[in-house]
């Protein structure tokens, strides 16, 4: 195997799709990243970003990729044919079918504090276009739409499907159900799935003997090229805030996510909201010039809920969360910072969750995703957290292709 090899991660965001590459030392060669044209929903978006960046990597860099990993956004559902075809549009992660979660809990008998919101959403698709279909998780979907098979599905992003990432099964109650041929055949994270079908490798430029590997959720990936210790936390300000932290064993509580990342229980939470909401009144120019007006050492004295519609998955778990995003002050700079106040009060409050649950707050948080970016988002969040924050810029893509990398190394 040549030395210079290069791996490809590829993250599927709420807004758009970014790449990176990194070689077998895990230096970043080369990153770019799209938005979608028309939103998280269209599966064609995601194909179409996927196959621009692709193929807008130069040769010369591209002939050398012997790996790839998906992530993508986790509990974001569609319904395809078994050749991969999409029936109607994806339903995006925040969407809730509340008639159906109460069919589901009627059946966890002993389970009733976990809430399998794709499965709420798998069983709506279900009754849309019948039971002769696949449900398949947006990192799944690209990983098949490479290989040319949608057989397999990524445990991590199949939980909120019904996954018992403990016991290694689906539920029991599924047995009994008529949609069991739905669902993906499950594989580990960082397994060898197969290559690059021919003609994919073809259309994309890609060399014929590209392995896929299974990857990941996008806030996962984030945490793998962030590399925390185990008293630090990760929180990821992306279109929504997720917050993560190592612990010794999985917490099952409504809204609380478990992953296993590198062998160690990776705990968290993502909420309903984050850039998104800033982004539905401000443009990102708009968004940095009032940043700069702002001190973020004083309060706005407006209190918000900025959610962006009804619901809320995370530090509270209530469908039926109402945002208030009133009172409007006049000046705009004193809105944002309003806002960015309440979402530093939904973080600090997700940290408070983690602790009620048995975790250690953290000695120190990471942030990650655009948002980290801004100094006097930053500076707020330290006001209301009280934690030390450092900035990671490492984008989520280079966590999938870490990802690859190591299952390349391990399978040398």
């Amino acid at each position: 195997m040549q030395e210079d090899f290069l791996t490809l991660g590829i993250d599927l965001g709420t807004s758009g799709v970014r790449i990176a590459i990194i070689n077998n030392s895990k230096e970043l060669i080369y990153t770019d990243s799209i938005n979608y044209q028309h939103g998280l929903t269209q599966c064609k978006d995601w194909q179409e970003c996927c196959t621009e960046l692709i193929t807008s990597i130069p040769i010369n860099i591209r002939s050398c990729l012997i790996a790839c990993s998906i992530a993508g956004t986790s509990g974001t559902l569609i319904a395809c044919k078994k050749n991969g075809e999409p029936i109607g549009k994806a339903i995006p992660y925040d969407q809730y079918f509340e008639n159906k979660n109460k069919e589901i809990q009627s059946l966890l008998i002993g389970s009733n504090s976990k809430r399998l919101d794709s499965l709420e959403r798998g069983l709506h698709l279900i009754d849309l276009y019948g039971y002769n279909l696949l449900l398949r998780h947006q990192a799944d979907w690209i990983s098949g739409w490479l290989i040319g098979n949608w057989t397999w599905g990524e445990e991590g992003n199949n939980i909120k499907l019904g996954w018992d990432l403990i016991n290694k099964r689906w539920p029991k109650f599924f047995e009994k159900q008529n949609f069991g041929n739905t669902l993906p055949k499950i594989i580990p994270s960082g397994k060898i799935i197969s290559k690059i079908s021919q003609s994919q490798a073809a259309f994309l430029g890609l060399p014929i003997d590209l392995l896929l590997i299974s990857g990941t959720t996008d806030s996962n990936a984030a945490v793998i090229a962030a590399s925390p210790k185990e008293n630090e936390g990760i929180c990821i300000l992306g279109s929504t805030i997720v917050i993560k932290k190592f612990a010794k064993e999985p917490i099952l509580e409504k809204g609380i996510t478990n992953h296993l990342v590198s062998g160690k229980w990776l705990i968290g939470g993502a909420s309903n909201t984050g850039g998104i909401i800033l982004k539905k009144f401000f443009s990102e120019n708009q968004i940095e010039e009032l940043s700069q007006q702002i001190d973020p050492k004083i309060k706005s004295n407006i209190k918000l809920i900025p959610l962006p519609s009804k619901g809320e998955r995370f530090p509270i778990h209530d469908p039926n969360l109402e945002p208030i995003l009133n009172p409007r002050p006049i000046s705009d700079a004193l809105y944002i910072h309003a806002l960015f106040e309440g979402l530093a009060e939904i973080e600090n409050q997700g940290w408070e969750k983690l602790n009620s649950l048995g975790l250690d707050y953290p000695k120190r948080i990471i942030t990650m995703g655009k948002g980290a970016k801004n100094i006097q988002w930053q500076r707020i969040r330290e006001r209301i957290i009280k934690i030390p924050i450092k900035r990671n810029l490492k984008p989520p893509a280079i966590g999938a292709a870490i990802i690859a990398l190591k299952a390349i190394k391990e399978n040398i």
